[in-house]
């Protein structure tokens, strides 16, 4: 009867999944997320300088249109900042409506 026993042990041991090393694992991931981090800095640094040499080539050109463009479109520049801010804060629950908790 043991000797079954064991020999059905051994059959069920073939179908077990491989032992996990869940530090092992961790530190694979953390790898792999850093190199994408780094990847992606990378990347938008690299955006970003390219776009501010490309502002700067373009300012002289385009500083009158800005200059004229601003004056008339701050006040509705004004009111758009004004409406994001009070969707933030009314949708975070900073400022409660009605006696609610939010927390």
């Amino acid at each position: 009867m043991a000797d079954a026993d064991d020999r059905l042990k051994a059959l069920f041991a073939e179908d077990e999944p491989p032992a996990r090393d869940a530090v092992f694992s961790a530190a694979v991931m953390a790898e792999v997320v850093r190199r994408r981090f780094i990847v992606d800095m990378a990347l938008l640094a690299t955006v970003a300088t390219a776009s501010g040499f490309l502002l700067w080539a373009l300012w002289p050109s385009i500083a009158p249109a800005v200059a004229t463009l601003s004056q008339a479109l701050a006040p509705v520049g004004a009111c758009l900042t004004l409406a994001a801010a009070a969707v933030l804060l009314l949708d975070r629950g900073v400022i409660p409506l009605g006696g609610r908790n939010h927390g």
